[in-house]
């Protein structure tokens, strides 16, 4: 299988994990498209979505499946998303597509975080850069602050996130230690989100290879 084959052979695998009769909650990303169109096949079954970013509300509208805000929704049975890299115990680096903030709100607001990745996420060692949300007024401290850690901020130029803030992505931090470095990004004045997900990993991983779909949870790694 190719890279797209197995992201939608994942987003696929991802709906036999679904409850009914429920709102899901929906991430953003390629990955996430293809979990849409799966879930559009059965959108009678499920009573709507909570949606983390404009493009995904959107896509999920255009097939027909209602999208309601967290408070309509109330505390979700899952969340279902994506991942720029994830490790063996399920931690992850997200916000690629920049919709960071409302990604780690939704997944902190469900009881179980499914995300659905192809094999080329599956990382022993973080060495995606990192992005950290700032608000416009303090990008320019957060990056010499970054920079004082031995860290390379970029930042991300033309791109506000639907909370009109703006992102740095940021290489050359020490990740091996991923919650100590999620709180230490957090308590810089200035940061509103970092795209660590370890405090918060996912339950289950649902990950595509070469040849099938393997489902691995939090629960048997960390046994």
């Amino acid at each position: 299988m190719n890279q797209d084959d197995k992201k939608r052979a994942a987003a696929e695998r991802a709906i036999s994990l679904l409850p009914k009769d429920a709102f899901i909650g929906v991430g953003t990303g390629s990955t996430v498209n293809y979990f849409i169109d799966a879930l559009a096949k059965i959108k009678n079954d499920i009573r709507g979505a909570v949606a983390t970013s404009p493009d995904s509300k959107e896509r999920l509208l255009k097939v027909g499946i209602p999208v309601v805000s967290p408070t309509d929704a109330g505390r979700l049975p899952v969340y279902v998303d994506g991942a720029d890299q994830i490790n063996h115990v399920l931690q992850m680096i997200k916000g690629g597509g920049g919709a960071l903030l409302s990604e780690k709100l939704i997944a902190n607001w469900s009881e179980q975080f499914i995300c659905i990745a192809d094999d080329s996420k599956f990382v022993s060692r973080f060495t995606h850069p990192l992005p950290v949300e700032v608000i416009p007024f303090a990008r320019s401290i957060v990056a010499q602050t970054l920079v004082k850690m031995g860290a390379q901020p970029q930042w991300r130029m033309n791109f506000k996130t639907e909370h009109s803030h703006e992102i740095l992505d940021v290489s050359g931090l020490n990740l091996d230690e991923p919650i100590r470095m999620e709180n230490t990004l957090n308590d810089i004045i200035g940061v509103m989100e970092n795209g660590l997900f370890a405090k918060r990993p996912a339950d289950v991983l649902v990950l595509a290879n070469d040849r099938d779909t393997e489902i691995i949870t939090l629960t048997s790694v960390q046994s």
